[in-house]
């Protein structure tokens, strides 16, 4: 199958990996986060509406700025932007990244014998026009003993993943089961992402 060459406005070694994988040609762009707090949900904003409207976001702040960095206008010709942004989601709580072991051990703990959410959504900036879809996957802990959850911080894995936790590394193990996409929980859905790529007129990007 054939893709346009892309940019992914993500610095997720999962996502550039994942893209590796299906063949899709593309460039990782680091664009600077904007002012002000990191990735904020609104008052009373559901979480399955913060996921898709955080991607959004994502997405047409890249295009903005990489538009700046070219001295053209956002709707300028230019390769696709694919963002993503991946939520835990437990009791409408958001379970973001940990921001010490204490706090990724407090997640897991409330994860360990139950069943969450992971929503990841995409956005796909091209030529002014946005394109969007979600992945949503259910996915179940066995209960965990402190000492489980113990050696999986010490191990630093949680660190910088939504949910405390990676399902591609030593997290596998917890997992008593999974309804949805794998790569979804990764932070890139395969079906998802394709269909996407897909989707968008035959066109040379630059």
């Amino acid at each position: 199958m054939n893709f346009l060459p892309i940019y992914l406005a993500s610095a997720s070694p999962r996502r550039h990996e994942i893209l590796a994988l299906m063949g899709v040609p593309h460039e990782v762009l680091r664009v600077p986060a904007p002012d002000g707090e990191d990735e904020p949900r609104l008052p009373g904003e559901a979480p399955a509406v913060y996921v898709c409207r955080t991607a959004r976001d994502k997405a047409l702040h890249a295009a903005a700025w990489l538009a700046e960095q070219h001295n053209t206008n956002a709707t300028h010709a230019q390769r696709p932007i694919l963002c993503a942004d991946t939520t835990v989601i437990l009791d409408d709580d958001i379970l973001g990244k940990p921001a010490t072991e204490q706090h990724a051990r407090d997640m897991l703990g409330r994860l360990s014998g139950r069943t969450h959410a992971v929503h990841t959504a995409l956005a796909l900036m091209h030529n002014g026009h946005l394109y969007e879809d979600v992945s949503i996957t259910t996915v179940r802990f066995k209960p965990l003993t402190d000492e489980e959850i113990r050696h999986y911080c010490s191990s630093g894995e949680p660190m910088g993943k939504a949910g405390a936790y990676g399902i591609q590394g030593l997290a596998g193990m917890f997992v008593e089961s999974i309804t949805g996409s794998y790569t979804g929980v990764m932070g890139l859905p395969m079906f998802e992402t394709g269909k996407l790529l897909t989707a968008l007129p035959a066109q040379k990007s630059e």
